[in-house]
C-alpha cells in the first residue's frame, strides 16, 4: 500500500462484560462480535443507558477472551480502572441532579 493510500477501514467491534459483586469473582464476557453485531451491541448499550467506552487496546485484548469467561487475571487492574472511573462518572452525575440549582 502506498503512503498516500488511506487505510482500510476495519469492520467495527465491540465487547460486553458483566459482573455481580458477590456472584461472580471476575467480569465476564457476556457478548462480543465485529460488523453490524458490533453495531447491534453498541446501539442495544446506549438504548439501554449503558456507557459505550472506547479502547482499541483493551477492545483487542478482550475480544480473545471466550464468551462468557471470566476476564483473565492479566486484565483485572485495567478493567477495574475502567470500572472505578465508570462509577465515578455515574456517582457524579447522580450527585449533581440530586443538588438543587
Amino acid at each position: 500500500m502506498a503512503a498516500d493510500e488511506p487505510e482500510p477501514r476495519r469492520p467495527p467491534q465491540a465487547v460486553a462484560l458483566a459482573y455481580e459483586e458477590g456472584a461472580d469473582p471476575a467480569p465476564r464476557v457476556v457478548a462480543k462480535g465485529q460488523g453490524y453485531l458490533a453495531e447491534a451491541l453498541i446501539a442495544r448499550a446506549r438504548e439501554a443507558g449503558v456507557y459505550v467506552h472506547r479502547s482499541p487496546q483493551l477492545l483487542q485484548l478482550l475480544m480473545q477472551v471466550d464468551l462468557d469467561s471470566q476476564i483473565p487475571p492479566e486484565l483485572y487492574q485495567a478493567v477495574a480502572e475502567l470500572l472505578a472511573w465508570l462509577w465515578r462518572l455515574e456517582h457524579e452525575d447522580a450527585a449533581e441532579a440530586s443538588t438543587p440549582p
